[in-house]
């Protein structure tokens, strides 16, 4: 079972883990992938970096793909 997702974890950490939530992170407008901000900053602060000031769809799209890739 894939690990919960939270607005807490490092970006980088998640993609590293789950690499399939690129395209989750592309959609919602995070294009840090591959940014060395990336590596230390979170899933919040990426996402009010960006504009997003809800996170909630981001967190389900990550979580819903993130346990797919375990095929759960």
């Amino acid at each position: 079972m894939a690990e919960k997702i939270t607005k807490d974890m490092i970006i980088e950490d998640v993609v590293r883990k789950y690499p399939n939530t690129i395209p989750v992170f592309m959609a919602h407008g995070l294009h840090c992938i591959g940014c060395h901000i990336a590596n230390y900053e979170t899933i919040e602060q990426g996402a009010l970096g960006h504009g997003l000031d809800d996170i909630t769809d981001l967190l389900k799209d990550l979580n819903e793909t993130a346990a797919g890739a375990d095929g759960n």
